[in-house]
């Protein structure tokens, strides 16, 4: 049994004010983590012994540990990028991604994002795997959908959007985010697509619907999506959020439109 403290904590603001008690409930892949703090302090190695334990595959260890330590700038996402990788290199096993996506801890159910989202090579098959991924009721693991997958949709933009534009009706509000996260031209921790930087009304088709979003989770993902747009094509989202300022007067539409401007309004402050 697993104490209802631990159960029921709020996250360590800070790595120095981590229990060490939580570090171990983590390690052994017993919790989820509740924060990026948490997420950080993950022994991914440790959890991955536990783990391959767990599946008869200690042998495997060996592989890991090599490819973890051969990095040269090691981060916590990129340690679970490699892990990922190396799944894919030892195993096509679905049994064995399927036990890391159903896992408790949320750091297990990362790697076999990155598992799925590498291993497919066309972008409706990409998106399809990664999709669970994207819905999954962890922060993390949403997040590494979008890294695991964000290289293919740059790569096939034009059809990723097609995709993801169906998306944006998606009952679950973590498709809907999904799709306007994983598009995002600048976005935090991932690549830049320069193609939406340079023509951002390549994006309407999944903008448009959900300018008022009824989540805000997905709203914001919107707005930041334009506020990314602002920094190279700032006239571009000055006309758009005019229009949909006056199709759509709506609180969540001018929440999003706020979100949009705020580094153009602290140049033109008058503009908004």
């Amino acid at each position: 049994m697993i104490p209802e403290y631990i159960l029921n904590r709020k996250g360590a603001r800070s790595l120095k004010d981590l229990n060490p008690e939580v570090i171990e409930y983590l390690n052994k892949g017993l919790v989820e983590t509740t924060n990026l703090m948490e997420w950080l302090a993950v022994d991914q190695l440790k959890l991955l012994k536990k783990i391959l334990k767990d599946l008869n595959k200690s042998e495997w260890y060996d592989s890991f540990y090599e490819a973890v330590s051969a990095q040269k700038k090691p981060t916590a996402n990129a340690t679970t990028k490699v892990i990922g990788i190396t799944f894919l290199q030892l195993t096509e096993d679905k049994k064995v991604i399927e036990y890391l996506s159903d896992h408790t801890s949320d750091i297990p159910r990362c790697w076999a994002a990155y598992w799925t989202g590498i291993r497919e090579t066309n972008i409706t098959a990409v998106l399809n795997a990664i999709q669970p991924y994207a819905a999954d009721t962890h922060f993390g693991v949403r997040e590494v959908a979008i890294f695991a997958s964000k290289e293919s949709i740059i790569e096939n933009l034009d059809e990723s959007i097609k995709i993801l534009a169906k998306w944006t009706s998606h009952e679950d509000e973590n498709i809907r985010r999904y799709a306007a996260e994983t598009t995002r031209p600048i976005g935090v921790w991932t690549k830049k697509i320069d193609a939406l930087k340079e023509n951002p009304e390549k994006g309407l088709p999944i903008l448009k619907p959900l300018i008022s979003d009824s989540s805000k989770y997905v709203r914001d993902a919107v707005g930041n999506w334009l506020n990314d747009a602002s920094k190279t094509k700032p006239d571009w989202v000055k006309s758009i959020c005019s229009q949909w300022r006056k199709e759509s007067p709506s609180k969540e539409t001018v929440y999003v439109l706020k979100k949009a401007l705020r580094s153009i309004n602290n140049i033109d402050s008058d503009y908004y």
